[in-house]
């Protein structure tokens, strides 16, 4: 998990087939006059970027505790790309995912890669929401974490695995102790409630929320608690709500080894750049020869890889197949010329943890751990991951450490929301079917669950956040619907289906920078950088 923070600063508010019109209700625009009156509550400064020249920034203060309105009070980061048109729909407020990934660029990219027509139309509104980046106190349990060479993941000696229930417990036990009367808010619910005292702020009755990934789920039970207050809702990569988050978890596994094959078999095809052979199954019997390499002896000088960091670097691969070329040049340059400094450079540039990672970590743990009740005896833990680890081996032991904090984790749970609505305007959804992270049963549940939602299919894509990401036919549906509320009505399962972007070419590699962050990419991959991983 790499996430780049942006440091933002600004003044503080204090808060206690065919197609389907939406009613009148949900799409008529707000007076601007209004609004912006209204909006006057919240001071924004500016705080430009190359990519959006027009971005400012502010916070407002929340309650830590909502029963206690009147108590301590914690800090949310805000950003804003203000409208220009004089059709004004509101604040489109946007999310990318985690739990703990920062939302304060994500305005800029979602309003620099809409149609500038939609786009002039809405505030976007980009938020930290709390624990993370800049807004305030923002988590950071125990700082190196994930220093490298961390220990095998895959626990299969009594030692291994004391080493990784040792680095588990230890963490759950640094949070507890630093953020003892935090923890217990940190959660879901809370950010749904802090979006509601964002949408207060901004003085509007109602708002539009895009999400990606954990931010589906996010936007999800926002709608659930405040149907009346949602006009549109975006929703990319979805998250099934009937399996947060242990089982969530365990079928990430399956989908993840399943994208790994994908990689394996598009290097059998691009035999001719990477010289690893053509037969898929063989080349991935080389990269776990690879992984036990590692496992006994890690490479590099002051960052090390071993086996652990090998998979840290090979899953982002699962969410974007944009990094490919640069995973099978690492890739071949170890198993082919013995060298293994391309895939030092490939971990530092994709899986590398810094200060923003140990951040969005600790939100990560905080929410997950205490939105939905976790097995507490790790005989479980062990009996399901090793059942997954022998049918997917890629990511299951891997994703269970990351997890693992959870067993131990000191406080109580929550239980998980029924996201089902039949109250909302009509909603858009996008799902691709090969979706490693959120996998499509998400995206045909919530479709289920949301009555009055639209399902948009990308068929074949293996991608995670698919939209503004290069299919035109996806972000035609996209802007459609921002701009009038128009949604597509299939008669099946999908209401429409859009064919997957091609896969890359192996030069590709040449021409992307390593440091995949919105500041020096576009398209894809500059909505990959924002999105990070594990989210």
């Amino acid at each position: 998990m790499k996430r780049s923070a942006a440091v933002f600063s600004g003044a503080t508010v204090v808060l206690a087939g065919t197609l389907a019109a939406a009613p009148a209700s949900a799409s008529a625009p707000h007076s601007v006059n209004t609004v912006q009156a209204a909006a006057a509550k919240v001071s924004w400064k500016k705080c430009a970027t190359d990519n959006a020249p027009t971005m400012q920034c502010a916070s407002v203060k929340v309650p830590l505790d909502y029963a206690k309105p009147g108590g301590k009070k914690i800090t949310l980061a805000l950003s804003r790309v203000p409208h220009t048109a004089k059709k004004y729909q509101g604040p489109l407020l946007v999310n990318p995912g985690g739990p703990g990934g920062s939302g304060l660029s994500l305005a800029g990219f979602v309003a620099g890669s809409l149609p500038k027509a939609v786009a002039s139309q809405y505030d976007v509104i980009g938020f930290d929401p709390r624990g993370v980046g800049a807004s305030k106190p923002a988590l950071n349990c125990k700082p190196g974490h994930f220093n490298p060479a961390r220990p095998d993941s895959v626990p299969s000696t009594p030692a291994l695995m004391k080493a990784n229930l040792d680095r588990a417990t230890s963490f759950a036990a640094a949070c507890g102790a630093k953020y003892k009367d935090v923890l217990p808010h940190i959660n879901t619910a809370n950010a749904v409630k802090d979006m509601d005292a964002i949408r207060k702020a901004l003085g509007a009755k109602k708002i539009n929320y895009f999400g990606y990934s954990y931010g589906t789920y996010l936007g999800a039970v926002y709608a659930k608690q405040y149907p009346e207050r949602v006009r549109r809702l975006v929703l990319d990569s979805i998250v099934d709500p009937t399996g947060v988050w242990y089982e969530d978890n365990l079928d990430q596994d399956y989908a993840f080894d399943k994208r790994h094959k994908a990689l394996m078999k598009w290097i059998a095809k691009n035999n001719a750049t990477y010289k690893l052979g053509t037969d898929p199954a063989k080349i991935e019997a080389k990269w776990y020869a690879m992984r036990a390499a590692l496992a006994k002896k890690p490479v590099g000088g002051s960052v090390k890889v071993g086996a652990s960091e090998l998979e840290d670097t090979f899953i982002p691969g699962g969410y974007y197949n944009g990094y490919w070329p640069f995973l099978a040049e690492a890739f071949a340059a170890y198993v082919g010329d013995k060298n293994a400094e391309p895939l030092v450079e490939a971990y530092q540039n994709f899986a590398a943890v810094d200060a923003s990672g140990d951040n969005g970590y600790s939100v990560y743990t905080s929410v997950q751990c205490r939105d939905a009740a976790w097995p507490r005896k790790w005989s479980t833990w062990e009996k399901d991951n090793w059942a997954v680890y022998k049918k997917a081996p890629f990511m299951a032991w891997n994703n269970a450490w990351y997890n693992a904090p959870c067993a131990f984790w000191p406080t109580k749970t929550l239980k998980p929301v029924n996201i089902a609505n039949s109250k909302l305007p009509p909603a858009l959804l996008f799902q691709a079917t090969d979706d490693a992270a959120t996998p499509y049963q998400g995206g045909l549940t919530v479709h289920k669950l949301l009555k009055n939602s639209s399902l948009v299919v990308e068929q074949g894509g293996g991608n995670h956040g698919i939209s503004l990401s290069g299919n035109s036919c996806l972000d035609t549906y996209l802007a459609t619907y921002l701009s009038n509320g128009k949604v597509p009505r299939g008669k099946g399962k999908v209401d429409a289906v859009c064919k997957k972007l091609p896969d890359p070419k192996p030069q590709a590699a040449q021409k992307m920078s390593a440091q995949s962050g919105a500041s020096t990419a576009t398209g894809g991959a500059a909505l990959h950088g924002i999105l990070g991983f594990r989210g």
